[in-house]
């Protein structure tokens, strides 16, 4: 997909107060910026914002941090926080692969991953988000009893997805195929762009919950 370049992003998430602008400066101090010791809960590619912009307005007990590499649609998140104002919610540009830079060991509480690009090329795999080459990269920044949720109306990604989580060290806590016909887990369940874009062309989408798996002694 090509991105429309946006030509006042850059200056407008350089003035914006819930664009952190040196978060490897926030590296372990993450709870310090909110002023508050609740837990820390991360997208990663939060897209326009729609999902992290909502959970953040209806968990104000929780601290979000929002990140997406492209500044043109970062953009778009931004401009939504600045009409919620919520004090619970910062953004960041930022690469994925460079998770370590701005948050410490076992700093996150939750993860989620939200209609990540599928890179459906076999070379590509280990770019996916919820491969077992960035499930070790999570593993390490998450809490012991930290979660990874994970949702995409993409089933041969899902299905990569599922077969990658023992070998990153994690187990399926939860899962469905089908989201927003599962009683139990699709309870309170907050859409994204394009979720609701998909689901309302009657795609099935698919989510898992997973945690750390049990060290062998």
């Amino acid at each position: 997909m090509r991105l429309r370049n946006i030509p006042e992003a850059a200056g407008y998430l350089a003035a914006s107060p819930y664009v952190v602008h040196n978060p490897k400066e926030q590296k372990g101090k993450w709870r310090e910026l909110f002023g508050n010791e609740n837990p820390l809960h991360v997208e990663i590619g939060t897209g326009k914002g729609r999902f992290i912009v909502e959970m953040a307005a209806l968990h104000p007990e929780i601290n979000y941090v929002g990140l997406e590499k492209y500044s043109s649609v970062l953009y778009k998140a931004a401009k939504k926080q600045a009409a919620a104002a919520l004090p619970n919610l910062y953004l960041v540009c930022w690469e994925a692969e460079l998770l370590g830079d701005i948050f410490e060991k076992h700093e996150i509480d939750r993860i989620y991953l939200n209609f990540s690009d599928p890179w459906p090329k076999r070379s590509q795999a280990p770019r996916r988000l919820p491969s077992k080459e960035f499930l070790r990269l999570y593993y390490g920044l998450l809490t012991d009893s930290g979660t990874i949720e994970f949702k995409t109306d993409n089933r041969p990604l899902f299905d990569f997805a599922v077969d990658e989580v023992p070998q990153g060290g994690f187990q399926i806590d939860a899962l469905t195929y089908d989201l927003h016909s599962d009683p139990k887990m699709g309870e309170g369940n907050v859409e994204t762009e394009y979720e609701a874009k998909f689901s309302a062309k009657g795609n099935p989408i698919c989510k898992y919950i997973i945690s750390k798996a049990p060290r062998r002694a």
